[in-house]
């Protein structure tokens, strides 16, 4: 590396949180909450590891606030919906502190992108919720844990958005008793606050559908909520304003229409910062022989309407490129994700001038079904907590 990245070790007020550099490790769905959606002594292994290598800002793993609205592509995904997963939170984010790390919990609700098969899903005794009955389209073989493989399914529309408003809110409660600093709400990938916003997904004739400030109302109602209980500077939320995956993307004139309405709006709020994440391939689908995204420059075309919370920005962001986006005022810190798969020290390694590694063991990215042929740590460890630090001289 040879560029100047002396701009992503530089401090950053989030809020009243004081990050000790703009290197920040993304969300990253890993699936070892067993059993039952609890954080465990691995993961807490694991989430200590990043923050000794180096993670200004920790954003969790996408957190259920339901046991309904469960994604099966990842059932062993963790909860903030009881005192168990409240419990097992805690003691990651004293140790996540006590390494000099900030943390934030993302919380998630799939909506429509879960299946009424799913372990949880069928055990919340709840039908398969979105913002309208309109199925996702794309990805065959989506739920492939499930006998069959099978694909997305019709949802139920949601009769109550404000019912679905008081999960987030509290999602939010549930979160500060687990001691986290603040909360960001995953409104990016198709999942249900995307889903309102999305007038694809969104088809609704009451006050949350049709015109685009109806159809921003429920995510912003969400964000309301989590405020109430957080106050200023303590509540984020993620966005993908390019849509792609999970059957996301309107025209161009009216995404950006819709998403500067919301961000405007949301601006409002005295956010801790908003995670814009930009168009890759990588989070794209083909339907119908054609990409599903609706490309566009996510930086220039919403930085002007975010003056009063911080802009972090993801997808793809190498470290030359991210200390040049803060250098010049483009974003205030900078979101890694897949390389904080492959190794545990991100944050020393940009501080260090070593290369990142890329090399990540897709076998084991997500936890694969337990049959008991191996210990329970020794399956769930490998892939996970078993890369190695750099040497630093």
């Amino acid at each position: 590396m040879s560029s100047d990245l002396t701009p992503l070790l530089e401090p950053l007020k989030l809020g009243p949180s004081l990050m000790k550099n703009r290197i920040i490790m993304g969300p990253l769905t890993r699936s070892r909450a067993v059993p039952t959606n609890v954080p465990n002594d691995v993961m807490l292994e694991y989430y200590v590891q990043r923050a000794k290598g180096g993670a200004g800002l920790i954003i969790s793993e996408g957190t259920l606030i339901t046991q309904q609205g469960q994604v099966t592509e990842w059932e062993n995904a963790p909860g903030i919906w009881n005192q168990q997963h409240i419990d097992g939170w805690k003691k990651i984010t004293e140790a996540v502190h006590r390494e000099g790390a900030v943390m934030f919990c993302q919380l998630w609700h799939v909506g429509r992108l879960s299946h009424p098969d799913a372990p949880e899903q069928k055990a919340s005794g709840n039908p398969v919720y979105g913002p309208s009955a309109i199925a996702a389209r794309g990805y065959p073989g989506k739920f492939r844990f499930l006998h069959g493989k099978p694909g997305y399914v019709t949802p139920t529309a949601i009769e109550d958005p404000k019912d679905l408003v008081e999960l987030y809110r509290q999602g939010a409660i549930n979160a500060k008793a687990a001691g986290f600093d603040g909360v960001e709400l995953h409104g990016a990938h198709g999942y249900l606050i995307h889903q309102f916003l999305d007038s694809t997904s969104n088809k609704r004739t009451d006050s949350y559908g049709g015109s685009i400030e109806n159809r921003a109302r429920f995510g912003l109602e969400a964000l309301t909520a989590a405020v109430d209980v957080w106050g200023p500077g303590r509540v984020a939320i993620k966005m993908s304003p390019t849509g792609g995956g999970n059957d996301m993307g309107m025209p161009l004139k009216e995404t950006l229409e819709t998403f500067t309405h919301f961000i405007q709006q949301a601006d409002k709020l005295n956010l801790a910062y908003f995670c814009l994440l930009r168009y890759i391939e990588f989070f794209d689908v083909k339907i119908d022989g054609a990409w599903r995204a609706t490309v566009h420059d996510v930086l220039s075309t919403y930085r002007p309407f975010i003056n009063s919370a911080a802009l972090l920005v993801s997808g793809d962001v190498s470290p030359e490129e991210g200390a040049s986006l803060v250098a010049s005022g483009q974003v205030d810190a900078a979101i890694f994700g897949r390389p904080w798969i492959c190794q545990p020290d991100v944050g020393k390694r940009i501080a260090h001038g070593i290369a990142l590694e890329s090399k990540i063991d897709m076998k084991h990215l997500y936890l694969q079904h337990l049959d008991g042929s191996d210990a329970v740590d020794e399956v769930i460890r490998r892939g996970y907590t078993d890369y190695p630090a750099a040497t630093y001289t």
